[in-house]
């Protein structure tokens, strides 16, 4: 929470907005107004919302606070991959990333400052959480990534995964309101199917979000299909394991028959085996799902390494002999740390496009 004397105007409904333009003797279509500056065009300012008097601006400037975020800078990878570094009202940074691709431009953004799961392969792991991000603080990584996307490669945003800082189902109320911000046709109207929520596995919360019936996918990280194996790397499994994790699984597709995706990343010599395969096709037949492999990408001091390409083709090859649907998904944005488990606000500019914000 900002510490703040002013409330911020975005923690408002629209009917609360219209309550205090009734009581300021204001007209009550100038809350929609506002409303629309807010989440359909993403106005940072009461100085942008140009359809209103300067009388007006300066009265909600006097009673309201608005705590956008600021971009601070941004690279762009040689694989036109973009991390951004966004800059918080209280100074934190957290980084989001536009991946485009030839079918997809996606933006991933973070829900927390820092992460509490200290996943051992995840540079975000090893940051400390200093606090989750506000639905708005949420919201507009996405509404300045889609404007990066339409500016840098004159293509609309077109998905959203909440995958990069932070633990998405650990901020669960902020998160589910940012995506009603994003969703919503008085926010920016984008598909919840275009949406996937990334969880290491909070079980708990899982199943809450079957019971909220949400229309978003559910991606879970995985990466071991072994109880051994995914606590060593996964702190979190010793509180939810694979059992609980399954039966969670479960109830999230019998409650809103969307099918989760289980998120591997492979390793060398650690669960990259044939043996491996088979555990997780076992697991794979316990929820019906869709498998992603995920090229590892090294951090610093990290144990672990690359997979090596016969490998992750000889692992897929398995589990798609045995009806799996499993996919790779090859990294983006590597050279500039943007790629999946890099984000730990490194901005580095050793032969990589290093932009000022200049909004």
């Amino acid at each position: 929470m900002l510490a703040q004397n002013k409330p911020d105007i975005r923690k408002l409904s629209l009917a609360e907005l219209e309550e205090w333009f009734k009581a300021s003797g204001q007209q009550k279509f100038r809350a929609k107004q506002v409303y629309e500056w807010l989440w359909q065009k993403s106005a940072l300012s009461f100085d942008a919302m140009t359809n209103l008097s300067k009388e007006l601006r300066a009265s909600l400037q006097e009673s309201y606070v608005l705590q956008g975020i600021s971009v601070a800078n941004f690279q762009k990878s040689s694989d036109r991959t973009i991390k951004t570094a966004f800059k918080l009202q209280d100074g934190p940074v957290v980084e989001g990333v536009l991946i485009p691709t030839a079918t997809r431009m996606t933006a991933c953004i973070s829900s927390q400052v820092g992460c509490s799961l200290t996943c051992k392969f995840c540079a975000t792991g090893k940051l400390k959480l200093l606090r989750n991000l506000e639905a708005g603080e949420i919201y507009d990584q996405v509404a300045a990534i889609r404007k990066q996307s339409e500016t840098e490669y004159g293509i609309p945003l077109s998905n959203i995964v909440y995958m990069g800082m932070g633990e998405p189902l650990l901020n669960y109320k902020n998160v589910l309101e940012s995506v009603e911000k994003i969703t919503s046709p008085s926010g920016l109207g984008m598909s919840p199917q275009r949406i996937t929520v990334s969880t290491a596995g909070i079980a708990k919360m899982i199943v809450k979000l079957g019971d909220d019936n949400v229309k978003f996918n559910l991606a879970l990280s995985l990466h071991a299909a072994n109880e051994e194996k995914r606590s060593k790397i996964m702190p979190i499994n010793e509180s939810n394991n694979l059992d609980t994790l399954a039966d969670a699984l479960q109830h999230f597709y019998d409650k809103t028959g969307t099918r989760p995706t289980l998120e591997y990343i492979i390793f060398k010599d650690f669960n990259d085996g044939l043996s491996d395969a088979k555990e997780l096709e076992n697991f794979v037949k316990r929820v019906p799902s869709k498998v992603n492999i995920i090229e590892y990408n090294p951090i610093d001091d990290s144990e672990f390494l690359r997979s090596p390409e016969e490998n992750v083709n000889r692992f897929v090859a398995y589990l798609n002999s045995k009806g799996v649907i499993a996919n790779v998904r090859r990294s983006r944005g590597r050279d500039i740390d943007a790629a999946c488990g890099q984000l730990a606000n490194k901005n580095k500019d050793a032969g990589q496009v290093l932009k000022k914000a200049t909004a």
